[in-house]
């Protein structure tokens, strides 16, 4: 739903699994094989799959906490599930420049992880929110000047929001 369109890097991927639920819908894309075809796991089998939307929730969670918000629901931490991920250090051999990434391209645990050490390197782990409207909590990048963007759309979310509370008054 995000205004702004999808975060930078590999940010877009923790993005993009994370919209994967839609709260006020009850939609889940990972239910099926097409919308997990989009992480590469189509062919993955049920405990996988709660794996899966267990790291999801998690994100969400972080993302929240990004913009100031508790958690939506009781989680595994997310630094718990990051650590199950092997990551290695890689060093460009035309410039010296070094990155973490993931051991293993395949597994989506070890993408996310990376992705994560990226944004970490990069500045812009913190950037990455979820909206504040309780029925929505979808991600979004904020790329506001203060960082203090709170709604994943402006035109839908933040308008319910402002006219939620003109109600109330």
């Amino acid at each position: 739903m995000s205004e702004n369109g999808s975060a930078p890097g590999g940010l877009a991927l923790v993005e993009a699994l994370v919209n994967t639920r839609g709260l006020e819908s009850g939609k889940d894309t990972l239910d099926t094989a097409e919308g997990r075809a989009v992480f590469g796991i189509e062919e993955i089998i049920e405990r996988e799959l709660a794996a899966v939307k267990e790291l999801r929730e998690s994100l969400r969670a972080v993302c929240l906490a990004h913009a100031g918000h508790p958690p939506h629901d009781v989680v595994t931490p997310l630094g718990h599930l990051l650590s199950r991920a092997p990551l290695m250090v890689t060093v460009d051999e035309r410039d010296g420049s070094a990155r973490l990434a993931a051991a293993d391209e395949g597994p989506l645990l070890s993408r996310v992880a990376a992705a994560v050490a990226q944004a970490l390197t990069d500045g812009t782990w913190l950037r990455l929110k979820a909206c504040e409207l309780p029925e929505c909590h979808w991600a979004y990048y904020d790329r506001s000047p203060a960082g203090r963007r709170r709604w994943c759309s402006m035109s839908v979310c933040g308008a319910r929001a402002k006219m939620r509370r003109y109600r109330a008054k």
